[in-house]
């Protein structure tokens, strides 16, 4: 039966022989890179094995031909489905048995057989599930580009043959292919016999074939497509080494360390003299099979090939997260951690050393240093011998003193840059925004010291010593887009509060704390109403956006009713939200009605038999309420004590600094603006305000709705300000009402929105007036930075320490593990000196950036007074050194920026690299290079500011703490330039726009001895 379902079947075995056969290859075949698997429809593959377990070729379980139809996305392209899973979508089988099923049951008509290859990649071996799509098309027609999906197991020639077949190439003609990966970018597949993997090729890239013209030259010979430029840079000739480096995406920190290294001038004309190519060293094993030196070279040649105003560096950072995983992508990372890798992989791909041999290290023993220290240098070079340790490698003395038993342990190791500390401080300085409980009073802003690693609690204390409220009465929230981002406890760690958030500080009522549970504490957030049509259903649905700022208040529990909130929220309000002039009330209060109802009507109600009340909202709008006036023992108690309610709300107005008057000047205001008539509107009009309990008996007589007053009531309704909705953290997704109807019951932190009609909101809310803020006399105080020397940081490198408990050392006499004291000294220093200054700080508790500066000099750095080894000819000891390149961090752990300043060694003039862009800078420019930082204030997020009463200083020195990365050359291996360094004609403003510009400083002093590197 099986054999009739299509020609191309052959006659098939038994069942229990199919089932065995495919058993059987199942469990031999293991996945080798390189060999051939195949997809098979999980549904089908499970009926087979039914069918065959079964026995009976007759049974209706007869899977019939391969049909793969569920795994494809369409059928007429056979594109595979995304994320699909093995043995839940599919099975794969091996090539014999995908061929063994094809010869006995067919396929069906005109489906492709889902063939992949398993590939091996750095960390496993599998079956390619998903093969690398690729846009292929001739140089000379690159408008007609087709797809095809390739292995990462297949080799480029077999690229080059399905496009010589796709686009009827001539069989012999002499082709070559390039791999676009960008509109400006395009790099030559020289090696054909590499497999797709490691020629970087990724989905979505473009594959060019050229073919060599009849004159013997190629079409890419044109600038546009093997440069990395504009067709007008074919003229262009520049100063070598003057060249920016594209950003990729947040490869800032990469272009920072490559300028600094290409700016070292022993390692720099050592590639491009390709003295790097006898050294490559393929077969280390803790190398990189040369690949990331090539990367390497073929960037610095670029660079100083003077034909490029820039350099797309796309190919060397594919191959850095090739061989690092942690630079895959394009996540922010550290300069200085590239930096360590790839010093570490140049020096294993250039290690002239092919065999390593095992070394067994010595102690000292009391022997002398110089005895030990040269011992030591010889051993290490035994087994590492490169340009990198000829360059960048120095020797420090390792002292380590057991406190019981006193033994010395004295070792030497090599060591490619100095990781020097900087003096922590442990004081902090935040900015934050006090609300205080006062409604008419705006926001302050203060700066205040805080210890950095304390708690929520000592910021309120000290915020507490300037406003003088208690700190059992703030509560501390991190808003963020008009709403809490997060409220923060008093025992949560400041280190989860970062400088760029926008914290905010809220006086409650002492009553909220004195009883507890008698109040609760309420996020309130404000909504605006926007009514849009559905264009399915064609009725009408409404939505909500978030603006100004969120507040906290505490609320008395008998006052959760919708009328009372109204009433708090009023006055709350009462700075920047202004009542409706009754004169200007009219026609518009039926569709306002209409509106803040969702368009119930009186009658609506009643007919339905809804509770009493105008506050049935439509189900899509209003699921999350809950309604205050409904039945329940909440609301009857909050009916029958109306003066009791009022005389609370009062007093808490009296306490948050309003005298009595004031609080009832603000309560009566608020009824008038719910429609509640009182003595004094009725009398001499919204100027003459009564007596508060005139307007709670009026209340109580009317404002609470009875079944029979239903209709006066509804029409006071009408000029409500705004609706009350309790919501979620986020002030989105509604929340529902307590049952029956009855008060809301706050269980956890309860989130609260009054929305707004959009004319209500023009007309009653103040804006401007919402954003003001005043500053405090601590923002006046400019923030003192500290300031320390180079040579101090190089001092508390070498200060005696004593060993963490995770780091211990074990002791040969006493043996067991000892917390020794521990003293670095530097023994002997490189040609080229790394000094690292570690800016990031982690600890168990916190992690920040130092905002220290660091004053290091331009010339001269003299270790002569910290180096044990005192040698050099003539007297002189070669420890003195000159900066030639600095790598600069601006910003925050999360977030910043680098650029760097490098001297080029052909005409001793500094450059400032910002990524592409590169411009003169003179030697007194960075002494005191973007020396006026623009006075920032502080922004609430998304939220503009206005500042009232005190206006922002003038510019103000703002010394850096930017320099994080600082390379010094020694004196003695200086050579002078052998260029003169640019005129000052060379910045005229006939340039190119992308050309280096100069920016001169005229009145400063040319000589200089410290840099203080400075921030924009």
């Amino acid at each position: 039966m099986a054999a009739t379902t299509s020609a191309a079947v052959t006659e098939s075995p038994g069942l229990e022989t199919q089932r065995k056969e495919i058993e059987s290859l199942l469990q031999e075949h293991e996945l080798r890179a390189g060999d051939t698997w195949y997809l098979v429809e999980r549904r089908w593959y499970e009926q087979w094995k039914e069918y065959v377990v079964t026995g009976d070729q007759n049974s209706s379980s007869f899977p019939g031909q391969i049909d793969n139809t569920e795994l494809f996305e369409e059928l007429d392209s056979y594109h595979l489905k995304e994320r699909l899973v093995e043995n839940e979508d599919f099975v794969l089988i091996p090539a014999e048995a995908w061929r063994n099923l094809l010869a006995w049951y067919g396929m069906v008509d005109d489906q492709p057989a889902l063939e992949r290859k398993v590939v091996d990649l750095p960390s496993t071996v599998k079956v390619e599930v998903y093969p690398v799509e690729i846009f292929l098309c001739l140089h000379s027609n690159m408008e007609n580009v087709v797809t095809a999906q390739f292995s990462r197991a297949d080799h480029i020639h077999t690229i080059q043959k399905v496009m010589m077949k796709q686009f009827e190439v001539v069989e012999g003609a002499e082709t070559r292919l390039w791999m676009k990966s960008s509109d400006t970018c395009c790099e030559r597949l020289r090696n054909v016999h590499v497999n797709v993997l490691d020629s970087c090729l990724i989905s979505g890239m473009t594959v060019i074939m050229e073919m060599r013209n009849a004159d013997g030259t190629w079409p890419s010979s044109r600038p546009q497509i093997i440069r990395n430029s504009v067709e007008e840079q074919e003229s262009y000739r520049g100063q070598p080494g003057v060249c920016g480096l594209t950003n990729l995406g947040n490869t800032c920190f990469m272009n920072s360390a490559l300028q600094c290294l290409s700016n070292t001038p022993p390692l720099t004309e050592y590639f491009l003299r390709s003295a790097y190519l006898e050294e490559l060293n393929f077969t280390n094993p803790l190398g990189m099979k040369g690949e990331i030196a090539e990367a390497y070279a073929d960037v610095t040649k670029q660079m100083w090939s003077e034909r490029h105003y820039s350099v797309v560096p796309r190919l060397f950072k594919t191959k850095v997260g090739h061989f690092a995983s942690q630079f895959l992508g394009y996540q922010q990372h550290d300069s200085q951690e590239l930096l360590s890798f790839l010093l570490d992989g140049l020096h294993e791909d250039l290690n002239r050393v092919k065999n390593k041999e095992y070394i067994e290290l010595r102690d000292a023993d009391g022997r002398p240093d110089q005895e030990v220290a040269e011992e030591a240098w010889h051993n290490h070079r035994r087994r590492n011998n490169s340009v990198i340790v000829d360059t960048f490698h120095g020797l420090f003395k390792s002292t380590l003193v057991c406190p019981e038993c006193r033994k010395v342990s004295v070792t030497f190791d090599p060591f490619c840059y100095l990781s020097v500390p900087l003096p922590f401080s442990k004081d902090r300085v935040m900015e934050v925004f006090f609300v205080s409980l006062d409604p008419v009073a705006k926001p302050v802003q203060h700066r205040l010291v805080v210890p950095k690693a304390g708690k929520v609690f000592d910021l309120c204390s000290a915020l507490s010593e300037m406003t003088n409220v208690s700190v059992n009465q703030m509560v501390v929230a991190d808003v963020f887009n008009h709403r809490f981002y997060k409220i923060y406890h008093a025992d949560e760690s400041l280190s989860c509060i970062l400088d760029r958030d926008d914290i905010f500080v809220y006086e409650l009522s002492s009553r909220s704390v004195e009883e507890e549970g008698d109040e609760v504490v309420l996020a309130l957030y404000l909504r605006e109403r926007s009514q849009y049509r559905d264009s399915g259903s064609g009725s009408s649905s409404c939505g909500t956006s978030l603006f100004g700022h969120p507040l906290l208040m505490a609320v008395p529990r008998v006052q959760c009713s919708r009328n009372a909130l109204y009433h708090l929220f009023l006055q709350r309000l009462a700075r920047y939200v202004r009542p409706p002039d009754p004169s200007e009330e009219g026609e518009d209060d039926e569709e306002l009605y209409k509106i803040q109802t969702n368009g119930v009507s009186d009658d609506d109600g009643e007919d339905n038999g809804m509770r009493p009340g105008p506050f049935k909202r439509d189900d899509c709008c209003d699921g999350g309420q809950w309604d205050g006036q409904a039945d329940g023992p909440a609301v009857t108690q909050t009916q029958e004590s109306g003066k009791q309610v009022q005389a609370e709300g009062t007093s808490s107005e009296v306490r948050a600094g309003c005298s009595t008057e004031d609080s009832a000047s603000a309560s009566c205001s608020a009824e008038a603006s719910a429609g509640v008539p009182t003595n004094s509107q009725q009398g001499a009009g919204l100027q003459q305000q009564q007596p508060c309990e005139t307007e709670v008996e009026e209340e109580k007589g009317e404002c609470l709705p009875q079944t029979n007053e239903r209709k006066g009531y509804q029409a006071r309704c009408r000029k409500l300000l705004f609706s009350i909705q309790a919501v979620n953290s986020n002030g989105t997704t509604e929340r529902g009402m307590g049952e029956d109807g009855s008060a809301f019951s706050f269980s956890s932190q309860p989130y609260v929105a009054i929305d707004w009609d959009p004319d209500m909101k023009k007309k009653c809310y103040n804006e401007n007036e919402a954003e003001k803020y005043v500053k405090h006399q601590s923002m006046e105080v400019p923030h003192q930075q500290t300031t320390v020397q180079l040579q101090e940081c190089i001092e508390l490198f070498t200060t005696v320490e004593i060993l963490e408990e995770e780091n211990p050392w074990y002791c040969p006499i006493c043996k067991k593990h000892q917390l020794a004291t521990k003293k670095l000294d530097l023994w002997s220093l490189p040609e080229v000196l790394i000094i690292h200054l570690k800016r990031f700080s982690y600890t168990k508790y916190s992690r920040e950036k130092l905002d220290i500066i660091v004053d290091f000099p331009l010339r001269h750095l003299d270790f002569s007074g910290c180096l044990l080894r005192k040698t050099g000819t003539n007297g002189e000891p070669p420890s003195r050194y000159d900066l030639i390149a600095v790598s600069n961090h601006y910003g925050g752990l999360r977030d910043g920026h680098y650029t760097s300043y490098a001297r080029n060694k052909d005409n001793g003039q500094w450059y400032y690299f910002d990524d592409n862009k590169v411009t003169y800078a003179r030697e007194e420019q960075i002494v005191v290079s973007l020396a006026t930082e623009k006075f920032r204030i502080p922004s609430l997020k998304n939220v503009s500011c206005n500042v009232v009463m005190i206006s922002p200083p003038l510019p103000l020195p703002f010394q850096t703490n930017a320099a994080y990365l600082l390379f010094y050359h020694r004196q003695d291996k200086i050579r002078q330039p052998t260029l003169l360094p640019p005129s000052d004609s060379s910045s005229s403003p006939a340039q190119p726009a992308n050309d280096v510009t100069s920016h001169k400083h005229d009145g400063m002093e040319r000589a200089t001895s410290c840099v203080n590197m400075e921030t924009d």
